[in-house]
């Protein structure tokens, strides 16, 4: 979404079917905080995905003004510094709740080794990298972190039920995965362990997005009763 009238005439049209909504860098960038406080005057709770990563005053100071009740999540980018910078920012409030970008889903393992400058014989995996990092992010006090594809599963049994595992790239069986390396289907995600799933284009795009939110949230709810 570009602008809050696009986003506001999708939130329009899925209705009460969702009630948790996402607003990443390209919504932001224009009205800022001004349409994820529409969001939450509306009812709405707000993910926000800013991916933070600065120094440690100026994410402490963009944290401590995006506080505010209803904002839930807020993702950070960063090394340990950036995420004690964000405790501090947050205060004594217990949300937004943070997560810590593990690699994007939008990369594989060739992709990291480009982004890092390892050589492609480098003894490493992407699944490998998110584990150690996701081991960073816990001990610097994040609530959890963002991670897809094999990584859910390999996460939810290495570090247990404590850590909040937000899973993007979400696509229904048959769907396009678009630019998405590492993605599952709904049902794939909850049975790896996800505990929240993150549904953009496929709602987006849909010729009925109410539709197919209700269509979506069913497949969450069937794999949440296989699943525990």
């Amino acid at each position: 979404m570009d602008t809050p009238a696009e986003a506001r005439s999708l939130v329009e049209s899925i209705g009460d079917a969702v009630s948790f909504y996402k607003v990443g860098l390209q919504l932001f960038v224009g009205p800022g905080m001004r349409f994820v406080e529409e969001l939450i005057d509306a009812g709405k709770k707000v993910f926000l995905d800013l991916k933070i990563d600065d120094t440690p005053r100026t994410v402490s100071a963009a944290v401590r003004r995006a506080a505010i009740d209803g904002v839930e999540f807020f993702t950070l980018q960063g090394n340990r510094d950036t995420a004690i910078a964000a405790i501090d920012g947050r205060g004594s409030r217990t949300t937004p709740r943070f997560l810590q970008i593990t690699f994007l889903s939008s990369w594989d393992t060739a992709d990291l080794k480009a982004h890092v400058g390892l050589p492609e014989s480098a003894d490493i995996t992407i699944d490998q990298a998110v584990l150690n990092r996701t081991r960073m992010t816990l001990g610097a006090g994040c609530d959890g972190v963002i991670a897809s594809g094999q990584s859910v599963g390999e996460i939810r049994q290495r570090f247990g039920k404590d850590v909040l595992i937000v899973t993007p790239g979400i696509r229904p069986g048959g769907a396009s995965t678009d630019d998405h390396k590492r993605s599952l289907t709904p049902r794939e995600a909850i049975l790896a362990g996800s505990d929240y799933l993150v549904v953009g284009r496929p709602v987006r795009n849909a010729a009925a997005p109410g539709k197919t939110a209700r269509s979506i949230v069913a497949e969450i709810e069937a794999a949440l009763r296989d699943y525990s």
